[in-house]
């Protein structure tokens, strides 16, 4: 495993004035370049050939881009040589642990990353330290988890891997046991999932409420856990059958998808904040017990307020969550910094605090 003191001497290496923000071309790389460029970083865009085209685009936010083969090559001796001499500190999201994977981001990525390296895999539900474990341990609630089908007495929602695509989870809801097998079966034979993926499947308790994705940034500088803002996810083909009425919703026979694919801004009343910051001050600490030093920069934890008022915690982002409309829509980063940011930004304004105080080394990993 790649040792934090030899990243901080990588980093105590570099020259400070000229520090690029890099990042892997997929998920929220947009977002964190757009972050960088604000705050005047030089960026990095790490990218897989055939799918540069919108960082060409919008060429404002990439000052140099590296094409690979494929993501996994940023592993290469002399890729991460290039990103070295560039003083590249490297911003995870999604893509890097399914691109590239947790071995190789923990044991031969030697570039120094914005965050808690070693934190990524608890999101997980898999690994046995994963997220439920700190949820857990914070003392969070999430849904009630079904440790095999014959448990299922009510409501719930089944959380497996997709054949074809291993991004993406295939959710369905079940009622009962025999349900769980009838509709397994059915999307067995559609080669939706299959049968072995089944075996580490989460079948979780259906709660039902809002839905509202809180998202949160633990900065090491100041010892504070903020609320950035909310944002909600549209999902294909749901939201197009919700929009549906309910005759046509009945007859709808396609398999329902549950895949993200955009989001809308939200607000909550703010009777409720006391405990949105309790939930990111309690996942904050958890995660420096658990995962030493902790939490470094954004997370999110995906929520259902149900009609108690109550937060069930349902799934958790341990890097950037990719939620771009919060930039332009969040009225929270205004309440503390007097203007309105996404997480790029809060990134950024992080590590530029950290170079010119000196303590780079308490953000990175």
């Amino acid at each position: 495993m790649i040792k934090r003191e030899d990243i901080t001497t990588i980093a105590e290496a570099y020259d400070t004035k000229n520090i690029s923000i890099a990042v892997l071309g997929s998920h929220s790389a947009l977002e964190i370049m757009d972050g960088a460029k604000d705050e005047g970083f030089k960026t990095v865009c790490v990218c897989q050939k055939g799918r540069e085209t919108p960082y060409l685009r919008y060429k404002r936010l990439v000052d140099k881009m590296i094409l690979l083969d494929k993501f996994s090559d940023i592993s290469y001796k002399e890729n991460q040589q290039k990103m070295l001499e560039m003083n590249s500190i490297l911003v995870p999201h999604r893509a890097l642990t399914a691109y590239v994977g947790y071995e190789i981001v923990q044991n031969e990525l030697s570039i120094p990353l914005f965050g808690n390296r070693t934190l990524l895999r608890a999101e997980e539900r898999t690994y046995q330290h994963n997220q439920y474990y700190l949820l857990e341990k914070a003392g969070i609630r999430h849904p009630k988890i079904y440790k095999d089908p014959s448990q299922i007495d009510a409501l719930a929602m089944v959380k497996v891997q997709e054949a074809s695509r291993n991004l993406e989870r295939a959710f369905f809801l079940v009622s009962s046991t025999k349900d769980y097998y009838e509709k397994s079966k059915i999307k067995i034979n559609r080669h939706i999932i299959e049968e072995k993926d089944l075996r580490s499947a989460v079948i979780e308790e259906y709660v039902v409420g809002a839905y509202f994705n809180f998202n949160f940034f633990y900065s090491p500088l100041s010892d504070e856990s903020e609320f950035l803002g909310i944002e909600r996810r549209l999902q294909t083909n749901l939201n197009d059958l919700n929009s549906m009425p309910a005759r046509q919703q009945m007859e709808f026979e396609w398999d329902v998808k549950h895949i993200e694919i955009g989001h809308t801004p939200a607000s909550i009343r703010e009777s409720m904040l006391e405990k949105i910051f309790d939930i990111g001050d309690r996942f904050t600490r958890a995660s420096k017990t658990e995962y030493p030093p902790g939490i470094i920069g954004p997370f999110s934890l995906q929520s259902i307020v149900t009609p108690d008022l109550e937060i069930t915690v349902y799934d958790v982002s341990l890097r950037v969550p990719g939620n771009a409309i919060m930039a332009t829509t969040s009225p929270y980063t205004k309440y503390s910094h007097g203007h309105t940011f996404g997480v790029g930004r809060r990134i950024a304004m992080e590590l530029k605090s950290a170079i010119s105080n000196g303590a780079i080394d308490r953000v990175i990993t």
